[in-house]
């Protein structure tokens, strides 16, 4: 079974994802991450050079590749879930969690990220919290409707979040095998 952590920008998947996998011994992978590996571009530059499809079908190679995968701790892209193709991918052989925090909560780790504004653009241009706002207006219910667990990650370090899912989840550390395959997890 793979953990799919999913939530907003500025959630904790990335931080609490690496927590979680070293905690499980378990295989991390963080689809931003793996997009700019496969790209050569960040996510900035690709929406900027060719849109926002352009990165969605990127981000849609990745899903499908790391859904092939068993026993993962996958951080994905805070608009991954949006497109229900993914969520059948992912669903699969995973479940989910959504890591949520407030708004305000959000725009503030946002703003304290100095590498997030230099490799994530606007999604609406407008102002941090603003944007948050809106942009979880839309996510929300998706989010709700996905999610197996749901950890709200407000005032906890990324340790904290890791144990709670792993609580949550039932889960303990494993060899890092696949099930399916009986080798190490890898994506090229």
């Amino acid at each position: 079974m793979n953990i799919i952590l999913i939530g907003y920008r500025a959630s904790g998947k990335t931080s609490a994802g690496r927590e979680l996998a070293r905690l499980l011994g378990r295989p991390f992978f963080d689809t931003d991450r793996l997009i700019f590996g496969k790209t050569g571009r960040s996510i900035r530059e690709i929406v900027e050079e060719s849109g926002w499809q352009a990165f969605r079908e990127a981000e849609k190679t990745v899903v499908s590749e790391l859904s092939r995968l068993d026993g993962a701790v996958i951080a994905a892209g805070g608009g991954a879930v949006m497109d229900p193709d993914n969520v059948a991918m992912l669903r699969e052989g995973g479940r989910f969690v959504w890591l949520q925090a407030d708004a305000r909560i959000l725009a503030l780790r946002m703003s304290r990220d100095r590498n997030g504004a230099a490799q994530r653009p606007s999604l609406t241009g407008a102002g941090s919290l603003s944007e948050v706002e809106q942009v979880l207006a839309k996510r929300l219910p998706v989010y709700r409707d996905v999610a197996d667990v749901v950890i709200d990650t407000a005032g906890k370090r990324p340790d904290e979040i890791a144990a709670e899912i792993a609580g949550k989840l039932g889960v303990g550390q494993m060899d890092g095998t696949t099930k399916k395959s009986g080798r190490r997890a890898h994506v090229r």
